[in-house]
């Protein structure tokens, strides 16, 4: 019974289905399938089905082979061109050889009287001479290329037919076919018309047409994109020879009937007609000669322009989209190519000054590829021949095989893949003029923090989206091509991840400004370290200051293998301290970084752990690089230094004196004998008047020589506020961030709160349950804020954050953080910052003197101004910065004591920051600046106050980054390590150190490199220097007139400008008083110290000294750029307090014990303690 079910069942499977008919699988197994297969059922039903069998046919195989097919429609091509081209030849050979027009006549017919008609014999015209033994092989040639080509066209005429047998027929081509082929075939069966003249001589208007077919042909078989121009040429210069090759054997043969002249004298007739020249010395007599002349005439002017016209139209095309890169060319010379949206002349030119400012890169070739045309002004530049040779256009889009072939990109050392960071976006546009005429209010704040950013943003992002395709266009088109990328937002980073270099505008842009307000002026310190320049800005100058500062820009980072190098080869074994400072003291280079090669395991100041190896990738500043220094023994030098030192005054001799002694007490120092394991202590009288000089740096790491300080209180006791008005101890953590801002964000470790801060409490001035602060003073912060106007909050800002809550920063030094924000934050953004302390934010903006009191601009260190999205959406480009310099130099005015710094679009309009009508020290730097435009430096604006003292920066000047990455791989590593925003394992961190009256006693620059080195291990690479100078007025600049009453004139003007601006400062002062006043904000923090500060501000000015020479004397408040080891490194702690100090009977000082209170005594490390020797020095 169960079997047949299973029967049944199996015969109910097999049936049809009702409703499509298909019948179900058959069982798997089966004894039937198991002997004739399983598919043995089914095969029965199969058909095979043949494809493209219209291509079988005879007609189909011979079109294919004849039309179709590129290659062998090509060879046919070839093979008829050489055909008609044989044919022309053999005719001026028999026209050569047919020198006696009278024995023309018909093939073996008997001569007849020549009946003339208008004077003409028109038996020559009629008949030829074949019948010699000299022409007879000829006419045997010509029949055969007759009849070939003969069969070819009827062949081409059958295969083309298109169902119109009069179209085919009644065609130019086919009928001079005709008319030079058929009368050679008719020769063969009828003798007599053997010598009957046939026109071969107009194959070469066939020739020329073959040629135009073999062109187009050339161009689809080998699959590339020949230059139309160069096509159109080529068929131009036909056209010419065919026009004057048929008026050479026109004219020859019609003159047989009159003077018989030769080929000779016809081709000299023609160039000398056509040329216009006409010397009259051969004419043509007979009428139909002449006849012919004004025929040829009449078809030049007419097919002539027609070609010109075309060749002018591709050339103008051509001028447009540039040409093509030459494989030729490319497999030759060396070329890279440089993507881009839109090609603006301040960015091309910026890359091409600094991309040929190498000598290595003078001998590449730059191919420009953009989708857009060149506007008029960098047109011109490029037509410069400095440019012209060396740069070529394309216009194209990455995104096209066809233009990455006409750029060579395969066979490019690399392609630079540029963001067009000032591209209006339409939306950006619109949403800007609706911003601009509905204020922001609370009321629809959230509604404009969903759409107005969101609009604005769209540009940026657009862009990036436009370079991300780009470079998977170029990695996919020439996967072994360096891609060098720059990219606009950090969270589209990671799509570009795979290129070989990439430069993250938002990202490097915040954590510079950042490290801007730690370290004053860092901005102008890494855009001078970018630029290339020789160090020659501002050499003609007058001003000091200008000279020095400009001759320190030429310091570059450079590199070079330690044993290869005559800097620090003599090093080797030596710590990195070591050589470090007698490198700088030798040759005035700064030893900054190790690797292991040019791009991996760089660290910055690994400190004294670190023993040079022969291996060992050493990264320093110079002006130059070490193979393009020369080495002068000093020996060489010491009589002319010392004739120099002789004519200088007494007063600067006796500062060489002081500036000396620090040299020789440290040879005094190595002279004499030391013994370590003498620990008797000697108490130096208290009324001595001997300090102590600068400790020898250590050739090696020894931690027996390692004290611990005294007097430093450990940060986790110190006692400070927790920035929200309580006094307690710091609740901070060490730790890497817990929310990631972006996909491809590098975390760092940083101070972090244990616990989260509510969002609540992140908006400055919203009390909520947690506080009830409304303004900033209520927070009663212990260290100066730092304030960030911004549009809208970005993923870029969170690189903002990171440099000022590193762990390398002690935990009493954090600055609170306030952003001033345009427009609401997003709450992923809220999630990002949450975790850090300090910092804050609040909707409003700079343009609001009520907003800047309500964010603590009168406590603020520093005001960070973030250029806005929407200035990009101005009509005109310079006009970008207009309501950011506007709105700055309005907070200047009201708040000239805090420190401001700008971030523009443009740099050119650095020059309307702080600006001032009749500021002369202003007008001399623009005059400095213009001089140095036209000698052609790339840093011209470098003497623009507010650049060189750090208040204003612009995205741009990053630029040169990505370009000097093509020669040193290793400048993105580097200036991330420099900036915080990554980390080596014990690499070294940026900070600086403020030099005060108790450090004038050290005197130099040297002899700070070598306290700092001795004493914490820490590597200067710079200075910034404020200088205090009288106001620049009337009296400074006013040169001896010869007329007093011009020089009355002026200084009254002077007197009279300083009374309008005391009133006017007074009268700022009242509004902002009456402000504070009414928001309930405590007056005595903003009272008469104003004009105090404004004349300190436009009394002094700053700027910055890159890797200054070792005598350079220090100056009070002079700000110390310095490297710090790792904290995991031990250094050195040498007091420099004469009552900390005690003499040991080896002549070495060790610090003196002190005697603490039981309340004030901390708990001891513990290290042992170990000496530092430090010698005495006799005060000059």
């Amino acid at each position: 019974m169960t079997d047949r079910l299973e029967i049944n069942s199996i015969s109910a499977n097999m049936a049809d289905s009702p409703v499509t008919g298909v019948p179900p699988l058959p069982p798997r197994y089966r004894f039937r399938d198991l002997i004739l297969g399983e598919y043995a059922s089914q095969d029965e039903d199969r058909v095979q089905v043949e494809f493209y069998v219209n291509e079988n046919t005879f007609k189909e195989r011979l079109q294919i082979y004849f039309i179709k097919n590129q290659r062998s429609s090509l060879r046919i091509r070839l093979f008829n061109l050489v055909i008609k081209l044989l044919s022309c030849v053999l005719y001026v050979t028999r026209a050569c050889l047919d020198v006696d027009p009278s024995k023309a006549k018909c093939h073996d017919c008997t001569i007849t009287p020549n009946y003339t008609w208008m004077e003409i014999n028109w038996a020559p015209l009629v008949w030829v001479n074949r019948s010699s033994p000299i022409t007879r092989p000829i006419w045997g040639i010509q029949v055969v290329v007759a009849i070939i080509s003969f069969l070819e066209t009827i062949l081409i005429t059958y295969l083309s037919y298109k169902g119109s047998l009069v179209q085919s027929v009644f065609n130019i081509r086919f009928l001079l076919e005709m008319i030079n082929t058929v009368p050679f075939i008719i020769t063969i069966f009828w003798a007599p018309l053997r010598n009957l003249f046939v026109p071969v001589f107009l194959n070469c208007w066939l020739a020329k047409s073959a040629l135009t077919n073999m062109l187009n042909d050339l161009n689809r078989a080998m699959q590339r994109s020949q230059s139309a121009l160069a096509q159109q040429v080529i068929i131009l210069i036909a056209t010419l020879l065919c026009l004057v090759f048929t008026s050479i054997c026109g004219i020859q043969h019609f003159e047989r009937a009159g003077k018989n002249i030769n080929m000779f004298d016809s081709f000299w007739f023609v160039i000398v007609t056509f040329s216009t020249v006409g010397y009259g010395d051969i004419t043509p007599e007979l009428w139909v000669s002449k006849a012919m002349v004004i025929i040829m005439i009449c078809v030049a002017l007419i097919i002539l322009p027609i070609q010109f016209e075309q060749m002018a139209f591709l050339w103008m095309e051509r001028t447009k989209q540039g040409g093509s890169y030459s494989r030729q060319r490319a497999e030759s010379e060396n070329h890279v190519v440089v993507c881009a949206t839109q090609l603006q002349t301040d960015v091309i030119m910026d890359f091409l000054n600094e991309f040929y400012a190498h000598p290595k890169l003078q001998d590449y070739f730059v191919v420009l590829l953009a989708p857009s045309e060149l506007d008029n002004n960098l047109r011109r530049i490029l037509s410069v021949p400095l440019w012209a040779q060396r740069v070529m256009y394309i216009q194209g889009s990455a995104l096209k095989d066809q233009d990455l072939v006409r750029a060579k990109v395969d066979d490019a050392e690399g392609c630079f893949i540029l963001a067009s960071r000032n591209e209006a976006n339409p939306a950006a546009v619109q949403a800007s003029v609706r911003h601009s005429l509905c204020p922001v209010s609370p009321d629809f704040s959230h509604t404009l923090s969903l759409t107005v950013p969101q609009e604005r943003c769209a540009g940026r992002r657009l862009e990036d989206e436009h370079t991300i395709l780009r470079a998977w266009a170029v990695k996919d088109f020439a996967p072994n091509c360096p891609l060098y990328v720059q990219i606009l937002k950090p969270e589209n980073k990671f799509h570009v991840k795979f290129a070989e270099h990439v430069v993250c505008e938002d990202e490097f842009k915040f954590a510079l400004l950042a490290n801007n307000c730690l370290c004053p002026a860092m901005s102008t310190f890494i855009t001078l370290l970018l630029h290339t320049s020789r160090g020659q800005e501002g050499q003609e100058s007058s001003e000091e200051w200008q000279r020095i500062y400009g001759r320190c820009s030429g310091n570059e980072v450079y590199h070079i293998r330690l044993a290869d190098s005559k800097f620090f080869g003599e090093y080797e074994g030596k710590s990195f301290t070591y050589a470090s400072f007698h490198a700088h003291k030798k040759y005035g280079v700064a030893l900054v970084a190790i690797g292991k090669d040019e791009v991996t395991g760089i660290k910055l100041n690994p400190g004294p752990k670190h023993i040079m190896r022969k291996g060992d990738m050493c990264f320093y500043m110079a002006i130059t690089k070490e193979e393009n220094s020369a080495f002068i023994l000093a020996k060489k030098q010491h009589e002319k230094e010392k004739s120099k030192f002789s004519t200088q005054p007494r007063s600067t001799r006796t500062h060489s004196i002081i500036a000396g002694a620090g040299t020789v007490a440290l040879e005094l120092q190595r002279s004499r004998p030391s013994n370590a394991s003498n620990h008797a202590l000697l108490s130096p009288p208290h009324n001595s008047d001997k300090r102590p000089s600068i400790a020898d740096v250590m050739e090696t790491f020894e931690p027996e020589y390692v004290p611990i300080p005294l007097d430093e209180p450990s940060e986790d006791e110190a006692d400070q506020h927790d920035g929200r008005g309580d006094v307690a101890v710091l609740d901070y953590v060490q730790d890497y961030p817990p929310v990631q801002p972006y996909i491809g964000y590098t975390s760092m470790v940083c101070h972090l709160m244990k616990e989260k801060v509510p969002f609540c409490c992140l908006q400055l001035n919203n009390p909520c349950q947690h506080n009830n602060f409304e303004y900033a003073h209520h927070y009663k912060w212990p260290n100066k804020s730092i304030i960030v106007a911004a549009e809208y909050a970005t993923p870029g800002l969170y690189n903002f954050i990171v440099p000022l809550r590193s762990q390398c920063r002690p935990k009493r030094e954090l600055n609170p953080v306030v952003f001033l924000l345009e427009n609401l934050p997003d709450e992923r953004f809220l999630e990002a910052i949450c975790c850090f302390p300090m910092v804050y934010y609040m909707v409003g903006s700079i343009n609001n003197l009520d907003d800047l009191l309500r964010a603590g601009i009168i406590h603020a260190n520093n005001v960070v101004v973030v250029d806005k999205e929407s200035s990009k959406a101005a009509a005109e480009d310079y006009m970008a910065d207009s309501g950011t310099i506007v709105n700055v130099q309005t907070m200047f005015r009201l708040f000239p004591s805090t420190s401001i710094i700008t971030e523009l679009t443009n740099p050119a309009n650095m020059r309307f920051m702080q600006f001032r009508a009749k500021d002369f020290q202003a007008l001399n730097v623009a005059k400095l600046e213009k001089k140095e435009k036209e000698k052609g430096s790339n840093l011209a604006y470098m003497f623009r106050l507010p650049f060189a003292a750090g208040r204003v920066f612009s995205a741009s000047m990053l630029d040169t980054l990505l370009y000097q990455s093509f020669v040193k791989e290793y400048m993105i590593t580097l200036v991330r390590l420099l900036l915080g925003l990554g980390h080596t394992p014990g690499s070294g961190h940026l900070r600086s150190m403020r030099v005060t009256e108790s450090d004038l006693w050290i005197r130099t620059y040297g002899r700070l490199y070598q306290k700092q080195c001795s004493s914490s291990c820490e590597i200067p690479i710079g200075i910034y220097r404020t200088e205090r100078k009288p106001l620049v007025g009337m009296e400074a600049t006013v040169r001896p007139f010869q007329r007093r009453k011009t020089q009355r004139r002026r200084k009254d003007y002077f007197d009279e400008e300083t009374r309008s601006q005391n009133s006017e400062r007074e009268q700022l002062r009242e509004l902002v008083k009456s402000r504070v006043k009414d928001l309930g904000l405590p007056e005595e923090h903003y009272g008469n110290h104003l004009d105090d500060d404004l004349h300190n501000r436009r009394s002094s000015l700053s700027y910055v000294l890159i890797n200054p020479s070792d005598d350079t004397r220090l100056e009070l408040d002079d700000v110390i750029y310095l490297l710090r080891p790792d904290a995991s490194v031990p250094c050195a702690s040498t007091p420099t307090d004469p009552d900390e100090i005690s003499l040991q009977e080896d002549g070495s000082i060790r610090p003196a014990p002190r005697n603490r209170s039981p309340e004030n005594r901390k708990p001891q490390s513990n290290t042992e303690e170990t000496s530092v020797k430090i010698e005495e020095e006799t005060q000059v």
